[in-house]
């Protein structure tokens, strides 16, 4: 498979509010309009009857419709990580993720590696300064790096190519609305 990049960037999507993954999910949609191959690891989201009693994300039902044109692959457990005391595998779990990052940036197969909520698995003290930095520094030249997640860490602003951040204004969760198949998941 010939690359679609002569050089990747590494973009970051963070910030309080909504958008950060479906930010990255516009670009990879765009990407496979003109032939790129993508990789999404989500961390933090796992299959199963979950929280809000979704089975499955929009996102991995779109995927399967382009084959390994869109892969993704999920590292979490179905239930909400608690941030003060994760269990044991959430971590593993998160690790397993990170290990799988750095084995696809070694295949350089992929035009565009997703990270989704590997900044909240850092700031959840899931993955460690170093495991940030060991994506970052085996980012192949030709490859696009996205990562999304709330609280990116300074660090990770600072070496990042593109920085965007969602900043919440208004938002009808407050008004009691739940999260809505199609629309949030």
């Amino acid at each position: 498979m010939a690359k679609k990049l002569k050089r990747g960037y590494v973009q970051v999507y963070t910030g309080d509010c909504k958008g950060k993954t479906t930010a990255a999910l516009g670009l990879a949609f765009r990407a496979l309009g003109h032939g790129f191959k993508i990789h999404m690891i989500q961390f933090l989201k796992g299959k199963g009857t979950d929280r809000m009693a979704w089975s499955e994300y929009g996102e991995w039902i779109s995927a399967r419709k382009f084959g390994d044109q869109f892969i993704i692959e999920p590292f979490g457990r179905p239930e909400f990580v608690n941030p003060k005391h994760p269990k044991p595998e959430d971590i593993e779990l998160a690790k397993k993720g990170v290990e799988r990052a750095l084995e696809i940036m070694k295949k350089n197969e992929v035009d565009i590696l997703i990270l989704d909520e590997l900044n909240v698995a850092y700031m959840f003290n899931l993955i460690s300064p170093d495991d940030i930095l060991k994506i970052l520094n085996n980012k192949p030249d030709d490859m696009e790096l996205i990562i999304t997640g709330r609280g990116a860490p300074k660090e990770l602003m600072e070496k990042a190519d593109l920085v965007t951040e969602m900043k919440e204004i208004k938002h009808y969760y407050y008004q009691g609305i739940d999260a809505r198949k199609g629309i949030e998941f």
